[in-house]
């Protein structure tokens, strides 16, 4: 499906959310909502959603962040997310049901036509480190928020402080090829690491009072499974994820063994914690 008014440079990282990406997520979405749960958590109370709010949720993929956020804001508010991946809206659209308070939209953040001033908070949970644009993005997003109308996301810090996919990947690649050299402002999982930067971003795009608070973390990538929950989900989401794709069976059978001998010395009990690092990052429009 044509996302409507796409960006010119967006091109690469809608076909890889409209094809292997997005269904990746959407067969099996209820593993990076409950592997990102703490990290949710965080961003929702730092972004101060409030009842009665008007909020987009942008890189909403299969809807969780914007369900929760419909729940908060409750009946006097609106949330609505936004997304490139066509199969991961019509899944937030089936997960929303009749819920009237929520909208899913497939659109690119860098040219969608918000409606001026609407909004009180943009959100992100990791939506916005694959902007081709980033400047034109927030710029656009910018649009659409009132007066004093605030941004609150999530991204990744660098690569060698997130093991959780630094692990996976580094076995996986012992039997599949090392994913593309990726450029420090390639869009990519880890293109919003460098503090400098976000900010540039943002003051460039118009937004004041820039916060960025580092927060290093443990995520259970098991979600509570055991070992082979934590394999199945380290070929689901992360960068060896990205590596297996496309590989063919005895490799990616190769690779998961490898995966799993990995993983199996971080276990406790049912859960593998394994080091995450993230920025969240505040900022007004004036």
């Amino acid at each position: 499906m044509p996302i409507p008014l796409a960006h010119a440079g967006a091109a690469d990282q809608s076909a890889y959310w409209n094809g292997p990406g997005g269904r990746r997520w959407t067969d099996r979405d209820e593993t990076p909502d409950a592997v990102f749960a703490p990290i949710a958590e965080m961003l929702y109370a730092r972004a101060r959603v409030a009842t009665g709010e008007r909020v987009v949720d942008v890189g909403c993929g299969c809807g969780a962040t914007t369900l929760e956020i419909a729940a908060r804001v409750g009946a006097a508010g609106r949330a609505i997310g936004l997304d490139v991946s066509a199969p991961m809206i019509a899944r937030a659209r089936e997960r929303a049901g009749a819920a009237s308070a929520v909208e899913f939209v497939l659109a690119d953040a860098a040219t969608h036509r918000f409606a001026p001033g609407w909004a009180n908070l943009m959100f992100s949970r990791f939506g916005v480190m694959f902007f081709a644009d980033p400047v034109l993005s927030f710029a656009n997003l910018r649009k659409g928020l009132a007066r004093g109308g605030r941004t609150a996301f999530a991204c990744w810090r660098e690569a060698k402080r997130n093991p959780w996919q630094m692990i996976p990947l580094k076995a996986a690649c012992k039997h599949v090829p090392r994913l593309p050299e990726l450029g420090p402002e390639d869009p990519g999982p880890f293109s919003f690491a460098d503090e400098r930067r976000v900010r540039r971003i943002l003051s460039s795009a118009g937004f004041e009072k820039i916060a960025l608070t580092p927060v290093d973390l443990e995520l259970d990538i098991a979600a509570g499974g055991g070992l082979e929950a934590a394999v199945a989900a380290s070929q689901q989401i992360g960068a060896a994820a990205r590596a297996l794709e496309g590989q063919p069976d005895d490799l990616r059978a190769a690779a998961a063994e490898e995966i799993r001998a990995a993983l199996a010395p971080h276990r406790r009990g049912q859960s593998l914690p394994l080091a995450a690092a993230i920025w969240i990052v505040e900022a007004v429009n004036p």
